[in-house]
């Protein structure tokens, strides 16, 4: 039982990820016709026993459309020409997902404008409105 490292902190078993190798469309050339070089990707995030709750609902909103009804993220990896390199792309995606999903996002706390940006802010329109007031013709004048 060996584990894939997110973090210092946060792990995935290997029993977890599952690959399936299907024929690719990208590069090879004839190759590419005969052997199943594309990797599938499959890792249930939903019953995922070594994500904690809130990591996992950050990931499912980072992934998106990747991950079916089932709760099953699929990552499919196909630019290279081997098994190998493929699977290492999928994996290594799979970590980036993940490593950014275990980082909380800074709550913001919203402020108020300060006073003095507030009678800046109304000094500077009354120029612009004494400008554009002094541009208008006077009527009459002709």
């Amino acid at each position: 039982m060996g584990w894939v490292a997110i973090n210092d902190r946060v792990g995935i078993r290997k029993e977890e990820v599952t690959f399936e190798f299907i024929r690719s469309s990208g590069p090879g050339g004839q190759n590419v016709n005969k052997v199943a070089t594309a990797v599938r990707l499959r890792f249930n995030v939903v019953e995922s026993p070594s994500l904690s709750e809130e990591v996992k609902s950050r990931l499912l909103g980072l992934v998106g459309r990747r991950v079916g009804t089932d709760g099953v993220l699929v990552i499919t990896a196909q630019a290279e020409r081997t098994q190998e390199a493929n699977r290492r792309v999928a994996l290594s995606w799979l970590i980036d997902l993940v490593r950014l999903a275990c980082v909380r996002p800074e709550v913001r706390r919203p402020t108020r404008p300060t006073a003095g940006s507030q009678r800046r802010r109304l000094e500077s329109k009354r120029a612009h409105a004494r400008i554009k007031r002094e541009r208008r013709g006077v009527v009459g004048e002709e």
